[in-house]
């Protein structure tokens, strides 16, 4: 990227190294819940986060996660958000309503408030396939955490 050379870039930052992370869970479909909770939690233990640096947070299901996001981020406690949950599809639009309404509170949360919310809420039509994905969707959404809360204390670094 030579012709960028004068421009400061700035990179991506995952280490956890003493941030504070919130994280909320939904417990309806717990088993996926609980698989993307691991994985999330290894990964943000693996990048530097302490294990005293972590706060959960579980509700009923994907549409309480917003509010408990809301009131977390509110608290200016934490450097970043975690959303953890799964919506399996059923056999009528209640999956569509759920889906696009937690989907929608959280990408709200983290633009009202300016604290980032990584969004690991899984749908998926089965329960095979969220359980297929929940691994790797928790480890992605800690590393999105760890990326974006890294980003914004830069950006208030360089913009000032």
């Amino acid at each position: 990227m030579a012709r960028y050379e004068e421009i400061l870039e700035v990179e991506p930052d995952l280490d956890g190294t003493e941030l504070r992370i919130g994280i909320v869970m939904g417990r309806f479909n717990i088993n996926v819940s609980e698989g993307l909770l691991d994985a999330c939690v290894a990964e943000l233990v693996n990048r530097g986060v302490q294990k005293s640096g972590l706060v959960l947070v579980t509700v009923p299901g994907a549409l309480e996660i917003p509010l408990a996001l809301q009131r977390m981020a509110l608290t200016d406690q934490f450097d970043a958000l975690v959303a953890l949950g799964a919506v399996i599809r059923g056999e009528t639009y209640h999956f569509e309503v759920v889906a696009n309404q937690s989907a929608g509170g959280v990408a709200a949360v983290q633009l009202d408030t300016g604290v980032p919310v990584a969004n690991g809420i899984l749908t998926a039509d089965t329960d095979d396939q969220a359980l297929a994905r929940m691994s790797q969707k928790g480890a992605e959404v800690a590393r999105a955490a760890l990326e974006m809360a890294n980003l914004l204390k830069m950006l208030d670094e360089v913009v000032q």
